[in-house]
């Protein structure tokens, strides 16, 4: 990377503002004393030049100077659709198995 600069990945929960995108962004943490797992959830206000991320996609953001009273970070690129559909594989965390597809003997003794 050419920056310093953090990412974080969220699902944008509104975007009913003018070129702003509200993403919520989910941390899960072991407790230090009860080992049990708790989330916490960060609401971020990030810029959307072309307007277009809708409501549900997964979308990363990275820090920026301040754009107004309480913007502070851009949408970087988006993950996924609200339909499911990735756009960009995420690194990491989605592992995808090769499906097997039926040699020439096999479809020949199956007909």
């Amino acid at each position: 990377m050419a920056n310093d600069r953090r990412r974080l990945i969220g699902r944008v929960t509104s975007d009913k503002m003018e070129k702003t995108v509200v993403v919520e962004i989910e941390r899960r943490k072991m407790h230090r004393v009860y080992k049990k797992v708790i989330k916490f959830t960060k609401k971020v206000y990030a810029h959307d030049e072309s307007n277009e991320v809708e409501v549900g996609s997964l979308v990363q953001v990275v820090e920026s100077k301040p754009l107004s009273k309480t913007k502070r970070w851009v949408v970087e690129q988006v993950l996924e659709t609200p339909g499911g559909r990735v756009l960009e594989p995420i690194l990491g965390e989605v592992e995808i198995e090769p499906t097997e597809e039926p040699t020439s003997t096999e479809e020949e003794a199956a007909s």
